[in-house]
Protein backbone atom coordinates (compact mmCIF):
# COMPACT_ATOMS: atom_id res chain seq x y z
CA UNK A 1 0.00 0.00 0.00
CA UNK A 2 1.60 3.49 -1.10
CA UNK A 3 2.47 5.39 1.81
CA UNK A 4 1.48 8.90 1.67
CA UNK A 5 3.95 11.51 3.14
CA UNK A 6 3.28 15.15 3.98
CA UNK A 7 5.64 17.59 2.91
CA UNK A 8 5.27 20.62 5.17
CA UNK A 9 7.12 24.21 3.87
CA UNK A 10 6.71 27.96 5.54
CA UNK A 11 5.90 30.95 4.15
CA UNK A 12 6.33 34.36 5.70
CA UNK A 13 3.35 36.39 4.39
CA UNK A 14 2.41 39.91 4.00
CA UNK A 15 -0.52 40.52 6.46
CA UNK A 16 -2.11 43.18 4.58
CA UNK A 17 -2.41 41.60 1.11
CA UNK A 18 -1.65 37.65 2.29
CA UNK A 19 1.04 38.00 -0.71
CA UNK A 20 4.19 35.52 0.03
CA UNK A 21 7.24 37.43 0.75
CA UNK A 22 9.79 34.63 1.62
CA UNK A 23 9.69 31.26 0.88
CA UNK A 24 11.54 29.24 3.53
CA UNK A 25 12.43 25.72 1.82
CA UNK A 26 13.69 22.68 4.34
CA UNK A 27 14.78 20.03 1.93
CA UNK A 28 14.02 16.87 2.36
CA UNK A 29 14.87 13.51 1.32
CA UNK A 30 11.48 12.99 -0.86
CA UNK A 31 12.42 17.02 -2.27
CA UNK A 32 16.03 15.63 -3.03
CA UNK A 33 16.07 12.01 -4.21
CA UNK A 34 15.46 11.31 -8.15
CA UNK A 35 11.64 11.25 -8.93
CA UNK A 36 8.33 12.80 -8.70
CA UNK A 37 8.87 14.59 -5.34
CA UNK A 38 12.52 16.40 -6.53
CA UNK A 39 10.63 17.39 -9.74
CA UNK A 40 7.88 18.66 -8.21
CA UNK A 41 10.13 20.68 -6.12
CA UNK A 42 12.40 21.93 -8.57
CA UNK A 43 9.49 23.59 -10.35
CA UNK A 44 8.15 24.91 -7.16
CA UNK A 45 11.62 26.59 -6.79
CA UNK A 46 11.46 27.89 -10.82
CA UNK A 47 8.40 29.22 -9.59
CA UNK A 48 9.81 31.27 -6.73
CA UNK A 49 13.05 32.40 -8.22
CA UNK A 50 10.86 33.31 -10.94
CA UNK A 51 9.15 35.73 -8.85
CA UNK A 52 10.00 38.59 -6.46
CA UNK A 53 9.49 36.77 -3.62
CA UNK A 54 12.65 35.58 -1.13
CA UNK A 55 13.46 32.14 -1.49
CA UNK A 56 15.32 30.33 1.59
CA UNK A 57 16.52 26.95 0.50
CA UNK A 58 18.37 24.88 3.97
CA UNK A 59 19.59 21.25 2.37
CA UNK A 60 20.84 19.77 5.89
CA UNK A 61 20.99 16.50 3.69
CA UNK A 62 24.82 14.77 2.82
CA UNK A 63 22.69 12.15 0.80
CA UNK A 64 21.13 12.29 -2.96
CA UNK A 65 22.44 14.60 -6.01
CA UNK A 66 22.51 18.74 -4.24
CA UNK A 67 19.70 21.13 -6.13
CA UNK A 68 21.03 22.42 -8.94
CA UNK A 69 22.72 26.21 -8.94
CA UNK A 70 24.15 28.31 -11.66
CA UNK A 71 28.01 27.63 -10.43
CA UNK A 72 27.47 23.93 -10.48
CA UNK A 73 31.02 22.48 -9.23
CA UNK A 74 30.63 23.77 -5.23
CA UNK A 75 31.34 21.09 -2.88
CA UNK A 76 30.06 20.76 0.57
CA UNK A 77 28.27 18.97 3.01
CA UNK A 78 25.09 21.42 3.20
CA UNK A 79 23.92 24.03 1.71
CA UNK A 80 21.67 27.45 2.63
CA UNK A 81 21.13 29.37 -0.38
CA UNK A 82 19.23 32.63 0.57
CA UNK A 83 18.01 34.57 -2.96
CA UNK A 84 16.53 38.00 -2.33
CA UNK A 85 14.10 38.48 -5.19
CA UNK A 86 15.01 41.92 -5.47
CA UNK A 87 18.75 40.78 -6.18
CA UNK A 88 18.58 38.21 -8.64
CA UNK A 89 20.06 36.39 -9.70
CA UNK A 90 22.80 37.32 -7.13
CA UNK A 91 22.43 35.42 -3.99
CA UNK A 92 24.17 34.09 -1.11
CA UNK A 93 25.54 30.36 -0.80
CA UNK A 94 26.29 28.89 2.97
CA UNK A 95 28.63 25.74 1.86
CA UNK A 96 29.06 24.04 5.07
CA UNK A 97 31.27 20.87 5.86
CA UNK A 98 30.34 18.73 8.50
CA UNK A 99 32.83 19.55 10.61
CA UNK A 100 31.71 23.13 10.49
CA UNK A 101 28.87 25.28 12.70
CA UNK A 102 25.74 26.05 10.24
CA UNK A 103 26.01 29.65 9.45
CA UNK A 104 23.76 32.94 10.94
CA UNK A 105 22.40 34.76 8.10
CA UNK A 106 20.00 37.86 7.40
CA UNK A 107 16.57 36.36 6.75
CA UNK A 108 15.34 38.97 3.75
CA UNK A 109 11.79 40.17 4.18
CA UNK A 110 10.10 43.34 2.19
CA UNK A 111 12.76 45.72 1.12
CA UNK A 112 11.34 48.19 3.97
CA UNK A 113 11.32 45.97 6.64
CA UNK A 114 14.95 45.13 8.54
CA UNK A 115 15.96 41.30 8.23
CA UNK A 116 16.25 39.77 11.22
CA UNK A 117 19.28 37.22 11.73
CA UNK A 118 18.79 33.43 11.86
CA UNK A 119 21.44 31.68 13.99
CA UNK A 120 20.40 27.87 12.01
CA UNK A 121 23.05 26.30 14.55
CA UNK A 122 21.78 27.40 17.62
CA UNK A 123 17.95 26.82 16.13
CA UNK A 124 19.48 23.16 15.57
CA UNK A 125 21.15 22.99 18.64
CA UNK A 126 17.81 24.33 20.57
CA UNK A 127 15.38 21.78 18.76
CA UNK A 128 18.00 18.75 19.36
CA UNK A 129 17.32 19.34 23.23
CA UNK A 130 13.36 19.80 22.98
CA UNK A 131 13.11 17.08 20.31
CA UNK A 132 14.90 15.00 23.21
CA UNK A 133 17.41 13.31 20.79
CA UNK A 134 19.78 12.89 22.65
CA UNK A 135 17.84 9.93 23.74
CA UNK A 136 16.67 8.23 20.92
CA UNK A 137 19.55 8.69 18.57
CA UNK A 138 22.41 5.39 18.38
CA UNK A 139 25.50 7.15 18.59
CA UNK A 140 27.65 3.79 18.76
CA UNK A 141 26.89 3.26 15.74
CA UNK A 142 28.50 4.95 12.14
CA UNK A 143 26.50 7.78 10.55
CA UNK A 144 24.62 7.25 7.22
CA UNK A 145 25.55 8.25 4.93
CA UNK A 146 29.22 7.16 6.13
CA UNK A 147 31.65 10.32 6.47
CA UNK A 148 34.98 9.99 4.85
CA UNK A 149 37.87 9.08 7.53
CA UNK A 150 38.87 12.22 8.68
CA UNK A 151 35.33 13.76 9.36
CA UNK A 152 34.54 9.94 11.06
CA UNK A 153 37.81 10.30 13.04
CA UNK A 154 36.30 14.01 14.03
CA UNK A 155 33.03 12.98 14.58
CA UNK A 156 33.67 10.13 16.67
CA UNK A 157 36.33 12.06 18.89
CA UNK A 158 33.23 14.64 19.44
CA UNK A 159 30.78 12.00 20.27
CA UNK A 160 33.36 10.07 23.08
CA UNK A 161 34.65 13.46 24.16
CA UNK A 162 30.46 14.48 25.51
CA UNK A 163 30.30 10.85 26.47
CA UNK A 164 28.69 9.66 23.91
CA UNK A 165 30.21 6.79 22.44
Amino acid sequence: MPEKIKQYYLEVRDLATGRVVTAIEIISPVNKRQGEGRETNLKKRQRILGSLTNLVEIDLLRQWQPMPLLTPNISSDYRILVSPGDTRPQAELYAVNVRSPLPTFSLPLQPEDPPPTLDLQALLHELYQRAGYDYTIDYARDPQPSLNEEDLAWAIALLQKQGLR
